[in-house]
C-alpha cells in the first residue's frame, strides 16, 4: 500500500478515529504521478486515467447496483435508499479496479465519484477515428446509451469543501487481495465470538418479560438453533429519542430475565439509538457535548469527545454490562432523506468542530466505539444502521429497513468489497415459500438473524413450516467450522468472508454483472433464489465444482436450476 497527500487534508476524517490503523508502506507499480489533484472554489478535484473498458467495484455498501463502470455516485449517508446514485447507510470512498488496484479517499465528505468521463483534448478528438451515429433513437433507453469506447477515460472525484485529501492505494492479482490490504489499513477484520456465528432472533417489541422467556422456552423444546435474544424498543421507558432506563411494567426484574436467559445459553442483546431524551438520566451529561440541533427532542452527542464517549460508556457499564448485556443493536445513526426526514441537517454544529455532513459519516463508527468501551473487551457481535470507512475491526453487522429481497441478495454480494458485513434478515413474509426462501439466504449470510420486532407471532408460525424452518437453522448450526475459518482468516488478513464472484475471479467477463451469487466461506458458491422464480441461471467460473446438496460434479459456465432449495455448490479445487 503507498499514500499519498494532496493538498492540505481536512482535520476530521475517518482516519483520525481509526485507533487500530495499521500502515505499513510498500512498492507499489501503479503508477500514481498521472493523478492530476487541484483546489477549486468548490473544495478540491482528483482526475485519474482510466480504461475505458475498466470495470470498478466498491464505494460502500451498495444495494440498487453492483458494477461501477460508467456511473456518477454521491456518497451519502442515507436510511433505505432508493436510488443507484451514492446513497448508502454505509457509504465508503474507496473502489477496487479488475486491473488489480484499489484507492481509498480518507474523507468523510459527501465525496462525486464519476466512473469514465471524456476531458476535452482538440487534438486527441481530431485525430480520433470518428464514425458518425446516423441511426434516429425511438425510445430512450437507445437515445442514452453509453457507445462503445476504447482508449482512456476520466475517473473525477470531487471533494466538497477539502483543499486536500490523503490516498492510499492497494494492489492485488484480483479484487479480493486489493480489498484485503484496504482492511489490514483499519487492522484486518473483526472478532466474532462463536455464539455470533449461531442464530440471532429479536423479539417483538411490545412482549413482557415473561413472553421474552416463552420464546426462549420455545427454540428450546422445538430444538430450534438459536443464540441470542434480541430486545427491541419496548425495553425503554421512553424511546425516540431514548431514555436507556428499563421498562419496570413489561421488565419488573431485568436482572432476574438476563440471569435465566443466560442459564438456557443465550446471550442478550439491546435495541437503542444515540438520541437522548430529556428524561433520561444521561440527558444532562449528554447535553454539555451535544449538537445544536435535536432529533426527535433528544440532543445528539458529539462522540468524538473523550469526556462525552466516557459517560455514555460509563453509564451502559454500570446499567447494562454489570448485569450481563451481550452486545447492543445500534439504530438511526445513519440518515433520513426518504423516510420521514427525522435526522439532522448537514448544517449542524458540534463542539467537535464538525459539521453534520460529517458527523454524518462518521457517526456510527464513533457509536460503535464508544458502546465496545462500555462493554471492556467483553466479545461481542452487534448490529448497527451506518457504518464506513476503515470500519472492519467492529464487530457489528449492517441492516435496514428496506425489506426488498433482490435488494437484500445485491448487499450480501457487494458487502465484501467495503470491509463491512451485512444482514439479509427475515422480518416477515406473505407465503410460506417467501419465508422459506429468505431463510435460506440468511442462513448462508455474516449473520443470521430474524427480526420479528413488528410480529407478535413467530413469523413462521401461520405458515406451519417449522420443520423446514429447523432443518435450515440447523443447516446454519452445521456451518459452524467454515464459518469459523472464514471470519479467523478475515480478521488475520482481512480477506472477506463472503464476496462477489467478480472479486476472487477478477478477469472473468462472465462474473462482472453477477449481482445475485456469492462466494461464502471461501469454498462455497450461492445463488439464492426469491419466492416468484421457479428457477434462475447460475453461472460457475473455471475449476472443479459440486453440487454441495447431490455431491453431483457440474462443468464450469452457465446452467438453468431449478430446485425448491437453495442452490449451493462447492468448489474442490
Amino acid at each position: 500500500m503507498k499514500k499519498i497527500t494532496f493538498g492540505t487534508p481536512e482535520e476530521f476524517v475517518p482516519s483520525k478515529f481509526c485507533s487500530t490503523l495499521n500502515y505499513k508502506e510498500t512498492d507499489i507499480s501503479y503508477d500514481y504521478s498521472k493523478i492530476k489533484f487541484e483546489t477549486t472554489n468548490r473544495g478540491c478535484r482528483l482526475e485519474i486515467p482510466i480504461d475505458a473498458e475498466e470495470q470498478f467495484y466498491g464505494l460502500g455498501l451498495q444495494l440498487k447496483t453492483l458494477s461501477l463502470a460508467r456511473r456518477k455516485y454521491v456518497l451519502k449517508v442515507n436510511a433505505d435508499p432508493v436510488n443507484t446514485q451514492g446513497d448508502s447507510h454505509a457509504p465508503v470512498p474507496f473502489f477496487a479496479s479488475v486491473f488489480g488496484y484499489g484507492i481509498y479517499f480518507d474523507t468523510a465528505r459527501h465525496a462525486e465519484f464519476q466512473f469514465g468521463t471524456s476531458k476535452h483534448n482538440y487534438n486527441e478528438i481530431k485525430n480520433l477515428d470518428n464514425v458518425p451515429r446516423n441511426s434516429v433513437a425511438t425510445c430512450t433507453d437507445v437515445l442514452y446509451s453509453t457507445e462503445p469506447v476504447k482508449g482512456t477515460k476520466t475517473l473525477s472525484v470531487e471533494i466538497p469543501v477539502a483543499k486536500g485529501v490523503d490516498i492510499y492505494i492497494f494492489e492485488g492479482t484480483n479484487i479480493t487481495e486489493v480489498v484485503s490490504e484496504y482492511n489490514m489499513l483499519s487492522g484486518g477484520g473483526c472478532n466474532v465470538p462463536d455464539w455470533g456465528l449461531g442464530v440471532f432472533y429479536r423479539c417483538y417489541s411490545k412482549y413482557n418479560q415473561d413472553k421474552v422467556l416463552e420464546v426462549a422456552d420455545y427454540f428450546r423444546t422445538s430444538d430450534i438453533p438459536c443464540s441470542v435474544i434480541g430486545l427491541e424498543p419496548g425495553w425503554q421507558t421512553q424511546t425516540y429519542s431514548c431514555s436507556y432506563v428499563w421498562n419496570n411494567e413489561l421488565f419488573p426484574n431485568p436482572d432476574d430475565l438476563i440471569s435465566k436467559l443466560h442459564d438456557k445459553g443465550y446471550k442478550i442483546n439491546l435495541w437503542e439509538h444515540a438520541f437522548t431524551h430529556p428524561i433520561s438520566p444521561l440527558y444532562d451529561s449528554m447535553s454539555k457535548g451535544c449538537a445544536d440541533y435535536e432529533v426527535w427532542n433528544g440532543v445528539i452527542p458529539d462522540f468524538s469527545l473523550p469526556e462525552i464517549k466516557k459517560e455514555f460508556a460509563d453509564y451502559h457499564r454500570e446499567h447494562f454490562t454489570a448485569s450481563g448485556v451481550d452486545g447492543y443493536k445500534l439504530d438511526e445513526c445513519d440518515n433520513s432523506d426518504y423516510t420521514g426526514g427525522w435526522s439532522f441537517p448537514d448544517c449542524t454544529k458540534f463542539p467537535s468542530g464538525m459539521d453534520g455532513e460529517q458527523y454524518h459519516s462518521l457517526f456510527g463508527t464513533l457509536y460503535m466505539k464508544t458502546v465496545l468501551d462500555s462493554l471492556d473487551n467483553k466479545p461481542t457481535y452487534g448490529a448497527v444502521r451506518n457504518a464506513g470507512a476503515l470500519a472492519s475491526k467492529y464487530p457489528f453487522v449492517l441492516y435496514s429497513d428496506w425489506y426488498q429481497p433482490k435488494d437484500f441478495i445485491r448487499g450480501v454480494v457487494s458487502q465484501g468489497f467495503c470491509g463491512l458485513l451485512w444482514a439479509p434478515e427475515v422480518r416477515h413474509a406473505d407465503t410460506k415459500i417467501e419465508m422459506i426462501r429468505r431463510l435460506q439466504t440468511v442462513v448462508f449470510s455474516a449473520q443470521c438473524l430474524i427480526n420479528a420486532w413488528y410480529s407478535e407471532e413467530i413469523p413462521w408460525k401461520k405458515f406451519d413450516c417449522e420443520g423446514d424452518v429447523q432443518k435450515l437453522l440447523k443447516l446454519r448450526e452445521s456451518l459452524f467450522p467454515v464459518l469459523r475459518r472464514a471470519f479467523d482468516e478475515y480478521e488475520k488478513t482481512g480477506k472477506p468472508p463472503i464476496r462477489a464472484l467478480v472479486s476472487d475471479y477478477s478477469r472473468d467477463e462472465e462474473t462482472y454483472e453477477i449481482d445475485d451469487q456469492y462466494i461464502f466461506c471461501d469454498n462455497f458458491l450461492v445463488a439464492p433464489m426469491v419466492s416468484w422464480e421457479k428457477e434462475r441461471k447460475v453461472y460457475i467460473p473455471e475449476g472443479k465444482w459440486r453440487n454441495y446438496w447431490t455431491k453431483k460434479p457440474i462443468e464450469p459456465g452457465w446452467h438453468t436450476i431449478r430446485t425448491k432449495n437453495i442452490p449451493v455448490f462447492e468448489k474442490l479445487s
